[in-house]
């Protein structure tokens, strides 16, 4: 057999391999903090720890960094401001850390899991001419070497970088950045994909409705879609997989080569995506509304937080 067939039956065989990822809706999983028949306003990003812990960000005043069990019992609330809009949990040399963009402060915070900040990126420390507008920071992430990404999502889709200390080193992306013909444009989350190596850097370009990646320093985009989406607006890895919370109304799972091998939760009903107002009246099993934050946990499983002034978050296991 030539070696091209050979690579072509082994395409074949993984992509048909990548089309059997199934997953099953958990009913029900999270639960609300005491007193509380919903969890609060949820405008923000979900992610899970190395012990299983769940944490969600909530808008309400005082809301803080809401964590829940593997089991999604309520555990505690951090008190951490109320508009961490994007955050990760990463392990570093140093430990395991929540890196936020504070949306309504304009500054990014590192916090233990206990919610203590150990550094804080101020809004005077980015540079002036892109921080000048008034900086919208929507998210975040750390490179394997420590340096920090930051991305003014809502403002000009400005993507800072900045060493472990946080100091700033440069800035990329915005509106003069061309990719494909358009500038970045509500560029609303940015992820480390280390699913690569070199690892790059995953665009979620909302505006466009379009993800693609760079380089860490910028450079070299490379499209993995700009078809067929509903406004990417965050993401997830887990082995060679990345799910992708999709605010018109769908939860996507694609994988390394860029294909979509997974679809749940499609929400096709006019008025109940990309909205917050979807009361709970009207929320349907297994249905989304307006995915806004995603994670895999680590057995690939899929919690997804909704854009909803009530709060929601549905689970997918993988089967």
């Amino acid at each position: 057999m030539s070696t091209l067939r050979t690579l072509a039956l082994l395409a074949v065989c993984s992509l048909a391999q990548a089309a059997e990822v199934k997953y099953d809706f958990v009913p029900n999983f999270l639960g609300t903090p005491p007193g509380k028949a919903q969890i609060g306003n949820g405008h923000g990003e979900i992610a899970v720890d190395s012990a299983g812990n769940i944490y969600v960000s909530v808008q309400d005043k005082d809301a803080g960094l809401q964590v829940y069990g593997k089991d999604g019992k309520y555990v505690k609330t951090l008190a951490l401001p109320n508009s961490l809009h994007g955050f990760v949990i990463r392990k570093t040399d140093d430990g395991e850390f929540i890196f936020a963009a504070v949306l309504n402060e304009q500054r990014f915070i590192k916090c233990t899991l206990d919610g203590k900040v150990v550094l804080e990126i101020k809004k005077d420390a980015f540079p002036a001419e892109q921080a000048k507008p008034g900086l919208k920071l929507t998210n975040c992430d750390v490179a394997p070497n420590g340096d920090i990404y930051i991305v003014d999502g809502y403002g000009k889709s400005w993507v800072f970088v900045f060493d472990k200390t946080g100091a700033f080193k440069k800035v990329f992306g915005g509106p003069t950045q061309i990719v494909d013909g358009k500038g970045f444009a509500n560029t609303h989350k940015i992820f480390v994909d280390t699913r690569f190596a070199p690892a790059r850097l995953l665009c979620l370009d909302r505006g466009n409705n379009r993800m693609f990646h760079v380089d860490l320093d910028g450079t070299n985009p490379q499209m993995i879609s700009n078809k067929g989406l509903r406004n990417p607006s965050s993401a997830s890895f887990h082995g060679d997989l990345m799910c992708v919370a999709e605010i018109a109304g769908r939860v996507s799972v694609w994988n390394k080569e860029g294909a979509m091998v997974a679809s749940m939760g499609a929400n096709d009903t006019k008025g109940q995506t990309n909205t917050p107002k979807v009361a709970p009246a009207d929320w349907r099993e297994g249905v989304v509304t307006s995915p806004h934050g995603i994670t895999f946990d680590g057995q690939g499983n899929i919690l997804e937080t909704e854009w909803n002034v009530f709060g929601r978050v549905l689970r997918w296991d993988r089967k």
